[in-house]
């Protein structure tokens, strides 16, 4: 909100005006000077402070401002209702593996630049004063973000693995080409057990705020780290037709579906569809054969062959269970709109699908992503907009169709709940899906006539299961 913007620049002012009548200097430092030079908005705000203790600062600024000290032990205070975080430079030791086996202690008798060293990359070293809007660039990283390159700051950047993953965010964030320094000591790093939380907080930058994806994930695979994604350095080498994938292999094909991603994105569900699109081909690599009657290069089955590779990628990244829930029936799917339109599929094939992949609008902007990651074959938009218009027709465009029969109904048919319960929504929900009936008075005539049938069929399919089981 713009609003609230002016108040934060003010409040970073004010800051600045409390520090220095203490002695001391605010300077602001990182993302937000960096994207105020790139031209764009700052989200949040980075105070460093000089020659003032940390205890000292907070009395400083608590007279004025009410603050929340979660960070105080980190030496960093957030003031409260903003996005502006203020902190005291500190010295670091590394102490062990791990993004927290690090000694901290506070010194604000550090200079700039000495405090700056211990920055990831030059371009996230540049500070400016809030009061008289001077730069002061110590790592010359203004030079380094004119000239679009990421370069570390000094050897402190091995420190911490994460900043592999923060360049590759930043290389597709802001079409930054890798100092050929910055690769070779990125390819000395090891994530050293990095918890899921903070890889995923980059994959999900990448995903959702890279405007070159492919050259993010390109950075990763320059510097090594693709091996600790087996999935994703499973796709390169594996070969496609080269008459349907003129792009050549599946990791290429997958980098150009990314890109195309990137410049559709709409800021809904962008995650949940980018996560999509970067797995959609995860089954290629375990199903790619020649066809030798077909003389040609094949991949069958391989959406239903990417379910379990796609699992296992994003378990490693987040145990959110939106995420682990909602993606891999995208990737299971990803070319069932394209199958419906050649066999000019119906209503029930439509709700079956939507039912299987809940959102029919995410799952279009996939196939969409797969469509056009194909340069320079040109794009088939017609199977897509067939889909579309005839589910928002159906009105199951953003949802899955909801059951029209329902437990309540049972029991006001003499039912009680039980075992059976279950197997007659079942039946009910299945027999919707096929248009058997459209509403609840359908449903319910549908229950009477075929109560004894439905209860039949469900036996019989566990009998034979359990005889399978044998």
């Amino acid at each position: 909100m713009p609003g609230a913007f002016n108040d934060d620049i003010e409040a970073v002012r004010e800051v600045a005006r409390l520090v220095k009548s203490s002695g001391g200097r605010a300077l602001l430092v990182g993302g937000c000077v960096r994207d105020e030079l790139l031209g764009a908005k700052p989200k949040d705000f980075d105070v460093e402070v000089y020659g003032i203790s940390p205890d000292r600062l907070q009395k400083v600024l608590s007279g004025s401002f009410r603050l929340d000290l979660v960070g105080a032990s980190f030496g960093v205070l957030k003031l409260h209702g903003s996005e502006i975080d203020v902190a005291v430079p500190r010295r670091e030791t590394k102490l062990g593996l791990g993004h927290k086996a690090f000694g901290i202690e506070y010194d604000p008798s550090l200079t700039v630049k000495e405090a700056a060293a211990r920055r990831d990359f030059t371009i996230n070293a540049i500070y400016r004063d809030p009061l008289t809007d001077e730069i002061i660039d110590p790592w010359n990283g203004r030079a380094d973000l004119d000239s679009r390159i990421l370069r570390h700051v000094s050897d402190h950047f091995r420190e911490d693995p994460l900043r592999v993953l923060r360049g590759m965010q930043f290389v597709a964030r802001f079409n930054l080409e890798p100092a050929p320094e910055t690769v070779a000591t990125c390819r000395k790093m090891t994530p050293e057990g990095l918890p899921r939380e903070r890889l995923f907080e980059e994959w999900a930058k990448l995903l959702t705020r890279g405007e070159r994806i492919s050259a993010g994930l390109d950075f990763l695979r320059a510097v090594g780290w693709t091996r600790y994604y087996p999935e994703l350095e499973a796709l390169i080498g594996c070969r496609q037709d080269p008459e349907w994938h003129p792009e050549g292999d599946v990791w290429n094909h997958t980098m150009c579906c990314l890109d195309a991603f990137a410049r559709h994105r709409t800021g809904e569900d962008d995650l949940i569809v980018g996560l999509a699109v970067l797995c959609h081909d995860f089954g290629k690599p375990a199903t790619t054969r020649f066809d030798r009657c077909a003389r040609r290069i094949r991949s069958l089955g391989h959406d239903e062959k990417g379910v379990a590779p796609t699992r296992s990628f994003l378990r490693r990244l987040t145990n959110e269970e939106r995420i682990l829930k909602e993606v891999p029936p995208l990737v299971r799917c990803h070319m069932r709109p394209f199958a419906l339109w050649k066999s000019h599929a119906g209503e029930s094939a439509i709700r079956r699908l939507a039912a299987e992949v809940v959102r029919i609008d995410r799952l279009i902007r996939v196939a969409a992503a797969d469509d056009e990651g194909r340069p320079p074959f040109p794009r088939d938009p017609a199977a897509l907009e067939w889909l579309a218009a005839e589910a928002e027709r159906m009105k199951i465009a953003d949802s899955a169709p909801a059951p029209i029969v329902r437990g309540r109904d049972l029991i006001a048919l003499g039912m009680r709940p039980g075992v059976e319960f279950g197997k007659v929504l079942n039946a009910c929900y299945e027999a919707q899906l096929d248009g058997a009936f459209a509403d609840l008075r359908g449903g319910i005539a549908y229950v009477r006539e075929r109560m004894h049938d439905i209860l039949q069929t469900q036996k019989k399919r566990t009998e034979e299961k359990q005889w399978r089981n044998l």
